[in-house]
């Protein structure tokens, strides 16, 4: 069957174990299933969010911090039923929500596995953790599944979208798939300091490219207001081999980040996170050892 699932629309068929753009075949890989302390707070809460780190992923952008994973050489594979029992194993380890990360290749498999685990007891909210190189039919498939969508808004700018995640098309996928991730979870829920249903749009700041991360928060402001939470990153890491991007071979001065937070806060923006404090450091980036798989 040709594979349309994300926007590269690569048309190969993965169930004969041939890799699409993303890198993998159908057969479900994951690097990484444990509780994670680093996601928004009322995400991760106290006791961690139940993240799920697939292998592969659409979109390969030249700085990405899971790179180890995202071409997707590493991780293990796995059945749609040994998913299904890493989900309730998650549960039972005290986590606040299941957290698929970098799923869009897998939707349908996960669609399966949620279901099972479903009947087996799982009843925790489910976080769809995404790049936004998504079409809307796929995420049609997650309606009444997902409760909380976790996307990225990376870019506004066709170049730099082009250059460094060889999509210069991300912008025309990534809005519409917002708002029909939003269209999906309608009115905000919290638990007391817990999301249990809403949408939290990120944005990683970029080394130099202050002025389009200033139009991404303007966009998502003037589109959505405070329908959705902004969450606004200054944890870019320069790793890998970034020979050919000389420009991103540093981090994010606190000028650049300030510019860009002062911006959001003139403009409006009530729901937000920002980051403090020494955020960029490889030692955030977990270690994709097979934990829980």
């Amino acid at each position: 069957m040709e594979c349309r699932l994300c926007p590269r629309e690569c048309g190969v068929d993965r169930g004969r174990k041939v890799h699409g753009v993303c890198g993998v075949s159908d057969e479900l890989r994951v690097a990484r299933a444990a509780l994670h302390a680093w996601e928004e707070p009322c995400i991760s809460g106290e006791r961690g969010s139940g993240t799920v780190f697939f292998s592969g992923c659409p979109l390969q952008c030249v700085f990405c911090q899971n790179r180890e994973i995202a071409l997707g050489r590493s991780g293990k594979e796995i059945s749609v039923e040994r998913l299904s029992e890493i989900f309730l194993e998650l549960q039972d380890k005290g986590a606040h929500n299941i957290n698929l990360v970098t799923p869009t290749h897998f939707v349908p498999q996960i669609v399966r596995a949620l279901e099972m685990a479903r009947v087996q007891g799982l009843r925790l909210p489910i976080v769809y953790n995404t790049g936004s190189y998504e079409r809307v039919d796929t995420l049609r498939m997650l309606e009444g599944i997902v409760d909380i969508y976790l996307p990225d808004l990376k870019y506004v700018d066709c170049g730099l979208s082009g250059r460094y995640s060889h999509a210069k098309d991300y912008f025309a996928w990534a809005s519409p798939a917002i708002r029909e991730m939003v269209r999906q979870i309608g009115e905000t829920r919290f638990q007391g300091e817990l999301m249990i249903r809403g949408v939290i749009v990120r944005h990683l700041v970029l080394p130099g490219c202050a002025e389009d991360s200033k139009a991404v928060v303007r966009y998502l402001h003037e589109t959505y207001g405070d329908r959705v939470y902004l969450s606004i990153m200054n944890q870019f890491t320069p790793i890998g081999d970034l020979g050919r991007y000389p420009e991103l071979n540093r981090r994010v001065t606190e000028e650049e980040y300030d510019e860009v937070v002062d911006y959001a806060i003139e403009l409006g923006v009530e729901n937000g996170f920002i980051q403090e404090g020494e955020t960029a450091r490889e030692s955030f980036i977990p270690a994709f050892d097979l934990e829980g798989v």
